[in-house]
């Protein structure tokens, strides 16, 4: 094992009717104004905002709100919030919905708080000194960005999306309430059950340094959640299942799951973000389309994991050589990803790139990472399109 730092200093508030809560424990932050940030109609046709704004009217606290949050959250929108806190004087922001837009919250945070350009931040120019506080109620069970210190904007001039890391973006509280997720398309359930397993493999697949306790951990969250998709595809009102699925999709990506390890891989979220930002798709499926490929390519690089992964996870009897236990556990995930309905190539993705465009994937992808990406093994520019090739 290694050294390491735990922090996840997120209030969670869970269960049923707690959004109830959200004016109070806005005001326990002793802000002015707060900017309430949404995605689209959905939140609003639901009555969610409303609940929210009367909660916030009985708190005494004063707001301002922007929707249009889209997944893969776009820059403009982000500058149109920027823009708005500093003409309203807004010193909290809260986030009404999933990864997307407590990812654009965050993005907001750092440019109100922070002079210059707020993608130099996304684009490795500089990094913030401080964030404005968010707060969370949470509707989409996936990206896990509740409580993690992460957030992914898309620049529209380029198609680039691009992902920035600081503990300070880190949510004060998220309010989660599983019946808030029920009425999701199975679709968009499917792409985040997706995303909260890749959270956990990214950390999982590692070089070194692991602890079993962690592992275990790890281990169970993958089961957790693959049980549970079954279910609610099967019954997407099941409020248990949504429960389950929920808080798993917070500690995935909260840091629980990577300590006493390298770090984790995280190639493979690389690899998608160049896919979501050429292509628009969701991330979820665009994690799942990318997954096997990138598996195949590196497997004999962190045997060991693998097999164990194949075994504990997924259920697989040794038997014959590691290797072979291993594809086996590989196999076997994609089985999963196809029948809650994921691809697992770009034709089942719906996509049919170019050999230009995977070139430019790979390029772009190379250039983020600096040539070196990964921990299972390290990929560079060669390895990254002959991933997006195997992946057809």
């Amino acid at each position: 094992m290694y050294n390491f730092e735990y922090f996840a200093p997120t209030k969670v508030v869970f269960g049923r009717k707690t959004s109830e809560q959200t004016g109070q424990l806005v005001k326990e932050e002793k802000c002015s104004k707060v900017l309430i940030h949404y995605g689209g109609n959905s939140a609003k046709r639901s009555g969610l905002i409303d609940s929210i704004k009367r909660s916030l009217d009985e708190a005494g606290i004063s707001y301002v709100e922007l929707g249009g949050v889209v997944p893969n959250p776009r820059l403009s929108l982000v500058y149109q919030g920027i823009e708005l806190c500093r003409k309203e004087n807004v010193d909290f922001i809260l986030a009404v919905g999933g990864g997307s837009v407590i990812d654009s919250s965050k993005a907001i945070g750092y440019g109100v708080a922070n002079g210059g350009d707020v993608w130099d931040f996304y684009d490795r120019k500089r990094q913030a000194d401080t964030c404005l506080p968010i707060g969370v109620v949470l509707t989409i069970a996936a990206a896990g960005s509740e409580m993690s210190d992460s957030s992914v904007i898309t620049k529209e001039e380029g198609w680039i999306k691009r992902a920035y890391n600081s503990d300070l973006a880190r949510p004060r509280f998220a309010v989660m309430d599983p019946e808030l997720t029920m009425t999701l398309p199975d679709y968009q359930t499917a792409c985040g059950c997706t995303d909260i397993l890749m959270h956990t493999m990214e950390r999982y697949f590692t070089s070194g340094g692991n602890m079993e306790i962690t592992d275990s951990i790890a281990e169970a969250l993958m089961r957790t959640v693959m049980k549970y998709a079954h279910v609610l595809k099967a019954d997407p009102g099941n409020y248990e299942a949504r429960a389950e699925i929920m808080w798993a999709g917070s500690l995935s990506h909260n840091g629980l799951t990577g300590c006493g390890n390298d770090g984790g891989d995280f190639a493979t979220h690389m690899l998608e973000h160049e896919i979501g930002g050429m292509f628009d798709v969701a991330h979820g499926a665009g994690l799942a389309a990318v997954w096997g490929s990138w598996a195949r390519y590196v497997y004999k690089d962190c045997l060991p994991r693998f097999v164990r992964f194949a075994v504990n996870v997924m259920g697989i009897q040794e038997g014959g050589s590691p290797e072979e236990t291993a594809l086996k556990g590989i196999e076997a995930m994609e089985d999963f990803y196809r029948s809650i309905d994921m691809p697992t190539s770009f034709a089942e993705l719906g996509l049919d790139p170019t050999d230009e465009q995977m070139k430019t994937m790979a390029r772009m992808c190379s250039i983020t990472t600096n040539d070196n990406a990964g921990s299972a093994r390290i990929l560079h520019e060669a390895d990254m399109l002959a991933i997006y090739e195997m992946a057809r």
